[in-house]
């Protein structure tokens, strides 16, 4: 009977210094299509934090970086621009080095992370009849563009955009 107690208090001994495990919360991997050069949406700056660094930039400054943000709209001609939400309603026109790739016309609202340079330009107001143009607005939109507009620009040398 000794036996019996001395082996049943070794068990609960043993089953009380079990240490729980703790589970991480799974994390959704997000599956993304390349364009462009490969890169990969680690150590990408968050659309708030893109903002800052452009905030920082004037017109001729060039800075290398990669941000993840969501597509506000794409070029419904050819996918060969878009723009990218950006912190306090601001926006990122993006095009892409050397016109070498386009993204896909229906990728309004999806993740998206781009890698390149941002700078700063301003946009004259032929430029941005054309591009309101390609964007399909209404004629009433396009005439209604009167003056140059400062513009967050990037040239990405690669995209990932969320499957």
């Amino acid at each position: 009977m000794k036996k019996i107690l001395t082996l049943v208090a070794i068990a609960a001994l043993f089953a009380s210094c079990e240490q729980k495990k703790e589970v991480a919360p799974e994390v959704a991997k997000v599956e993304y299509a390349k364009f462009g050069d490969s890169i990969s949406a680690d150590g990408a700056l968050s659309n708030d934090e893109m903002m800052k660094k452009f905030a920082t930039l004037k017109e001729g400054d060039t800075l290398e970086v990669k941000f993840k943000s969501e597509i506000n709209e794409v070029c419904q001609k050819k996918g060969c621009w878009m723009t990218l939400d950006l912190a306090d309603d601001k926006e990122a026109f993006v095009k892409f080095k050397d016109y070498g790739f386009f993204v896909p016309k229906n990728a309004q609202e999806k993740e998206v992370v781009v890698n390149g340079k941002a700078f700063v330009s301003i946009e004259s107001v032929d430029v941005l009849k054309h591009y309101a143009k390609d964007a399909g607005k209404s004629q009433a939109a396009i005439d209604s563009i009167t003056e140059p507009k400062v513009t967050y620009s990037f040239m990405a040398d690669g995209v990932l955009i969320a499957k």
